[in-house]
């Protein structure tokens, strides 16, 4: 049996799993905190939220089943909480992307977890980031068109206490609700947060009693190894390949013209070394990402190519070595926008790995790992609002083919992992009504397997409003892979007139807004029967 030997004594698999399942677990428990006390149907619906727990010296010991794009960027947050000078009991605030943060919209609490019997020792951390349906900024929603500052695009919050000793600053909490458009319900998710958190606090907290500091530190420890172990595993498959990748974004929101994506793949001695030079530099637009969000896409890559029960913590991201040039798209430093590069760029830059990777297992003949054409390749970002309420949703569409078999239809992909919302809740919440939502047949690309097919999505609106959409993959088809062929371009329309992939409009009374969302890319030539 194989077993990982720690300062205090070895564990067998079978320890380590029931240890790393438990750990899981307190995780998913913050989460479904989260959703059932969330007042917004963008977190307690779609679930567009996060939840990991780390240990004392700031790693991530395990997350929920929730959004990449967050998960992977999430350790950057808590290292800012620790570089901030965080006691026992701190409860921060925090959404800079140079802090941290990935984008303004996603509010990242942190609690520093007081040790039970002694209140000045901390030993851990709970995290919860959530997607706030406005925090400000030039337009409704908090997701703008044609921003090309960060301060445009709502409240910066570095990292800050919300909460010290067990009391809330309410002068702080006073000062972000008067800087966003819907203060209650922005209230009301911060609330559930902050639960979210003090149930992963007493967890852990449960956790360190029942086993002791010693035996949970060295578990710690020897599932962090036992993750590292398995990632190098897997990439030894693909020791001494190289691949090479290139794509781009459609735009920044200011220019139409394509921004380059480029990867460079190798692996080497179990480690995956991924080189983003050739990448666009940093743009006027807003599709510009912290590294925490180009490094959130790597690790979800190569989560990917793992088997599906390696655990998911600071042991895979030990196996990446990751190159991004200084003046980069990837690395966005203020005062770059960057709304959309969490969504758009992070879509973007798992295409190009996934393909240069699919190129370094073809050249040395390794053809079992399941890489995934690509699909939909976007998060099809639209926001709807007016005075008085905001509404935001990413759109799913077609996965790409594998291998194995066909892609999905009408699925989340990538770095977003989110639900839809139900057609019953965003009716009831807001003065929109959808009057379609459908399959968008045909539209994943032909194959030995067939990529997935996306979806029609119909918004009506009850009300005026501003209708304001960040989206990709609208000119350029997400390609097969191994001989398949692409799946469809997406569409956006305003009534019947046809809209830019980044546009942000006025809805009249009874305007229909159509999002046509993207198939996957197929795999294998197509079989004629």
């Amino acid at each position: 049996m194989n077993t990982s030997t720690t300062a205090a004594g070895p564990f067998d698999a079978l320890e380590l799993t029931v240890f790393s399942q438990g750990v899981a677990m307190l995780a998913e428990e913050m989460g479904g905190l989260l959703e059932r006390s969330s007042i917004s149907p963008n977190i307690r619906e779609r679930r567009d939220a996060s939840c990991a727990l780390f240990d004392d010296a700031g790693r991530m010991v395990a997350q929920a089943a929730h959004i990449p794009v967050h998960l992977g960027a999430m350790p950057e947050s808590v290292a800012a909480v620790r570089a901030a000078g965080a006691r026992a009991g701190d409860l921060f605030l925090l959404n800079d992307p140079s802090h941290g943060g990935s984008h303004l919209p996603d509010l990242t609490m942190v609690e520093a977890i007081a040790h039970p019997h002694d209140a000045e020792r901390i030993i851990g951390y709970a995290a919860v980031r959530a997607h706030h349906a406005d925090v400000g900024g030039m337009s409704p929603g908090s997701m703008p068109f044609g921003a090309t500052e960060l301060y445009q695009e709502g409240l910066i919050v570095p990292p800050v206490r919300l909460e010290t000793g067990g009391v809330v600053q309410r002068d702080l909490l006073a000062l972000l609700l008067a800087n966003v458009r819907t203060p209650a319900e922005r209230e009301g998710d911060l609330r559930a947060q902050r639960a979210a958190c003090a149930a992963g606090r007493a967890g852990w907290q449960a956790l360190f009693l029942r086993l002791g500091e010693q035996t949970l530190t060295a578990a710690v420890d020897a599932l962090l190894d036992y993750t590292e172990r398995r990632v190098r595993a897997r990439l030894a498959l693909l020791d001494g390949a190289e691949g090479h990748a290139a794509d781009a974004l459609e735009g920044d929101g200011v220019s139409d013209e394509a921004i380059p994506v480029v990867v460079h793949a190798r692996v080497e001695h179990g480690t995956l070394h991924l080189d983003l030079t050739g990448t666009s530099p940093a743009v006027r637009g807003n599709v510009n990402a912290p590294p925490a969000v180009a490094r959130a896409a790597a690790v979800f890559v190569l989560r990917v190519l793992c088997d599906d029960d390696v655990p998911v913590n600071d042991g895979v991201a030990r196996a990446l070595a990751l190159t991004i040039p200084d003046d980069c798209v990837a690395n966005a430093k203020r005062p770059s926008a960057v709304a959309a590069g969490n969504v758009e760029l992070s879509q973007r830059l798992t295409d190009v790995c996934f393909a240069a990777l699919a190129q370094a297992a073809a050249r040395i003949g390794v053809h079992d790992l399941v890489i995934p054409a690509c699909g939909q390749g976007t998060m099809n970002n639209v926001t709807l609002g007016a005075p008085g309420w905001s509404f935001y949703e990413t759109l799913g569409g077609g996965q790409g083919a594998t291998w194995r078999g066909p892609g999905p239809d009408a699925v989340h992909v990538g770095m977003s992992n989110t639900r839809n919302t139900p057609v019953e809740s965003l009716e009831r919440a807001y003065p929109l009504r959808v009057v379609e939502y459908a399959v968008r047949r045909g539209s994943g690309g032909a194959g030995t397997h067939r990529g997935g097919d996306g979806v029609v999505r119909r918004y009506q609106a009850l009300v005026p409003c501003t209708a304001t959409l960040l989206t990709e993959r609208r000119r350029v088809a997400p390609p097969g892979a191994n001989g398949g062929a692409a799946g469809a371009t997406g569409r956006n329309l305003l009534n019947d007139q046809l809209l830019p992939a980044k546009t942000r409009v006025a809805m009249h009374a009874r305007d229909v807004l159509t999002i046509e969302t993207p198939g996957g890319g197929g795999w294998g030539p197509a079989l004629h029967r």
